[in-house]
């Protein structure tokens, strides 16, 4: 099927194709080599001419194709702010499909009456086909983070939004009853209080300050001293800690949204605290699961270690430009990546 803005595109084709066809029949003319090749110089004038306006109408549609998929890259994740609630967040979206400018990773951070809640997630697949389940449970947080008391509530209208998706994509496509969603769903109190409901999603990374560590270790009962070694100092210079990269306090993990049911009696996790100063770094597994051509593992814990110092927005461009320099370009899997850190005094 050949649609109205394809037509003038297959026209000049047919043209080129006509004047080809017509050029050979010239030349294969015995007795008129004169008046074959000016018809012939004719006839490649007017190829040459075809060919130039068809370049311009592909370039034109390509430039229209990049505007589309960014408009629906800023719909699905819309920028984050430079601040909310004194957090500073920063987020980015790598797809695995050559071209395609979003995929199937999600993340979105909001400000509640309940605290700042935080999702991201990551739906079976990649790319463009992974595309409209990540709407469908990206819209049913937007909605429910800001009418639900509870976590669990908001991650129930997820179930929900998916399992209609599903349901309403299963009838062209079989192979769509088996698609879900791994999801980590946050909620960061105004004093720094962490809770979490984690669906078969990689648990973050928070980024401690060593002004941090020694602030909070004189007020924590029974806390084994920091085994973090210290930094060499010059003479006239005392030793410091660097920032240490830890996990985030882990919690009992749900299955998957799309799996199976989530429970009726779930309860959100507690984490501990984002104290001020802190970084939290979330991501999807394609950030860990990332190899190089040895079959070696980015190490992501090593990295963060070693750019901690950096504003969370420089963080995730060394984590991407990082990563795409040890796959040489060649993911297997979208990454998205999401940093909040703590700016409350």
């Amino acid at each position: 099927m050949i649609t109205r803005g394809e037509m003038p595109l297959v026209r000049r084709v047919c043209v080129l194709a006509w004047a080809g066809a017509a050029v050979s029949w010239e030349l294969s003319t015995p007795g008129r080599l004169v008046p074959s090749l000016a018809t012939c110089a004719a006839f490649l004038l007017l190829a040459t001419g075809c060919a130039l306006h068809i370049r311009r109408e592909l370039l034109g549609e390509l430039r229209r194709s990049q505007e589309i998929a960014g408009a629906a890259q800023r719909a699905l994740l819309r920028p984050l702010p430079g601040r909310i609630d004194g957090l500073t967040p920063a987020a980015a979206q790598l797809s695995a499909s050559r071209g395609a400018a979003v995929g199937g990773d999600l993340y979105e951070v909001v400000p509640t009456a309940y605290g700042i809640r935080v999702v991201i997630g990551d739906v079976r697949g990649h790319g463009l086909p992974a595309l409209g389940a990540a709407a469908a449970v990206l819209g049913a947080f937007r909605e429910g983070a800001y009418d639900e008391p509870s976590l669990a509530g908001v991650l129930r209208r997820m179930e929900r939004a998916l399992g209609r998706h599903v349901r309403d994509r299963a009838e062209s496509e079989p192979a769509a009853a088996e698609e879900f969603v791994t999801v980590l769903l946050l909620q960061i109190a105004p004093d720094g209080v962490l809770l979490a409901l984690n669906c078969g999603h990689p648990w973050p990374y928070v980024l401690r300050p060593a002004a941090v560590l020694e602030h909070c270790a004189p007020h924590s009962r029974g806390a084994a001293p920091d085994p973090a070694p210290r930094t060499p100092a010059g003479p006239d210079q005392p030793a410091r800690r660097p920032t240490r990269v830890l996990p985030l306090p882990r919690g009992e993990t749900l299955p998957p949204l799309g799996v199976v049911p989530v429970p009726v009696d779930m309860w959100p996790h507690a984490c501990g605290e984002l104290r001020p100063g802190e970084t939290l770094f979330l991501y999807t597994d394609g950030a860990e699961d990332a190899r190089d051509r040895a079959g070696r593992f980015f190490d992501l814990p090593g990295f963060l270690a070693r750019e901690a110092a950096a504003t969370p927005t420089r963080l995730v461009a060394g984590v991407h430009a990082a990563l795409l320099r040890h796959t040489g370009g060649r993911l297997t899997d979208d990454v998205a990546l999401l940093v909040l850190r703590n700016d409350r005094s």
